[in-house]
């Protein structure tokens, strides 16, 4: 997957932010969504990113697996990542 041309990842203290520099909207991210982005970005399957949010925090998983798939599925639907 791929992140859409005109769409800036940035790390915050806080996590990260979206911005679409075509229309200037933007997407607040905690820090586990910031690992998803950053690893599907860069080419890696979401499974690769299950593993990194497994490693890094305290939790399942399962809620791992449900996570990553719900937020895939929403920056797909918002045409934020493409195949």
């Amino acid at each position: 997957m791929k992140l859409r041309k005109g769409i800036a990842v940035t790390t915050t203290e806080y996590g990260g932010v979206l911005l679409d520099e075509n229309d200037g909207s933007y997407w607040q991210l905690n820090d586990t969504s910031v690992i998803v982005v950053d690893t599907l970005a860069a080419g890696h399957t979401p499974e690769i990113a299950v593993e990194r949010i497994v490693a890094a925090f305290d939790v399942e998983r399962a809620e791992a697996e449900s996570d990553v798939a719900e937020l895939t599925r929403q920056l797909v639907e918002a045409k934020i990542l493409h195949a």
